[in-house]
């Protein structure tokens, strides 16, 4: 993996960060930053984790994978704000 993998990877989770906010249903008052944050970490998780380990020839997933990975730290990410406030 190579600096313009995690680069692109990056990219991609400016675009899966927002996907990933409109697909977990609920009220979330996370900011843009932060949900480009939640995007580019999901988007490294997924593709680094789900593409590389598990399957790492099919085309597609990346994608697919990043945008699980994006929804899961948003998740993760309510969850501890939720911990917080409780």
């Amino acid at each position: 993996m190579g600096i313009g993998e995690i680069i692109g990877y990056f990219v991609i989770g400016i675009v899966v960060g927002p996907l990933a906010r409109l697909l977990v249903p609920g009220k979330d008052p996370m900011s843009v930053v932060m949900t480009v944050v939640a995007g580019a970490i999901g988007a490294l998780l997924g593709g680094l984790v789900f593409a590389q380990w598990i399957t790492p020839d099919n085309d597609g997933v990346p994608w697919i994978a990043s945008v699980l990975g994006a929804i899961l730290v948003v998740l993760v990410l309510r969850m501890m704000r939720r911990s917080r406030t409780a």
